[in-house]
């Protein structure tokens, strides 16, 4: 995860006190770049497959993204479900939504974490969401949110420290040291440094996984 300034909200522009903004800053992580957005390496990922969807405008988070980008955002999830349930294991996306966030530009995190789910009967959450259309309408009605996806929902919750502790130790953290193997929380200096080798790895096998998908994707256009 990145430090970086407090940048203005909801524009859509580029800002220059703003890393996500700033391509040369991030240009060694970037794994892909569409019109509207990039798919990019955490530069001190909390497990190997750590990825990040951002817009390449600013936004200060998904909440205030407009309707008209949600369509490649689904498609790049998609892309990036596939990818890491080949290579690593189920995804479990993760949004700060403004509340504890680092950089303040939309970015949302794409872990590969497993089975680990969140179970509905804590009722720590206020929504079960179906679209981004519900995480727009709770930033403009309500502001801060936290957001997380795992395989069987998608949800917000309200911006209390208490619960988003609670969903840090008993979801995240549990999928992560299920997978790094450590037993305690590594500083943000301690992952860039572990990192480099899990980047370059897995920087490695999404060549692999484009590759594959471009003769997929030949294959189809030449059974039409």
């Amino acid at each position: 995860m990145y430090n970086g300034s407090r940048a203005s909200l909801d524009t859509e522009t580029t800002k220059t006190d703003c890393a996500f903004c700033q391509r040369h800053e991030i240009a060694p992580y970037i794994l892909k770049e569409t019109a509207r957005f990039r798919i990019v390496a955490d530069h001190a990922p909390l497990v190997e497959g750590h990825l990040l969807i951002m817009p390449r405008h600013h936004y200060a988070c998904y909440g205030a993204v407009p309707a008209g980008l949600d369509k490649e955002l689904l498609m790049l999830k998609r892309e990036v479900q596939e990818f890491l349930a080949q290579f690593y294991a189920p995804v479990i996306f993760w949004e700060h939504g403004i509340f504890r966030q680092t950089v303040f530009h939309a970015h949302l995190h794409c872990f590969p974490f497993g089975d680990i789910t969140y179970d509905l009967s804590k009722e720590l959450h206020e929504e079960v969401i179906q679209s981004q259309h519900d995480i727009r309408a709770w930033y403009i009605s309500r502001g801060h949110y936290f957001f997380l996806q795992d395989r069987h929902h998608a949800l917000l919750f309200p911006p209390q420290m208490d619960t988003y502790v609670r969903i840090i130790q008993e979801v995240l953290w549990s999928g992560a040291s299920a997978r790094n193997g450590h037993t305690s929380w590594r500083s943000s200096q301690q992952r860039y440094e572990e990192g480099r080798a899990q980047i370059a790895s897995m920087i490695a096998k999404w060549r692999v996984f484009q590759e594959q998908q471009g003769v997929r994707h030949a294959d189809e256009a030449g059974t039409r």
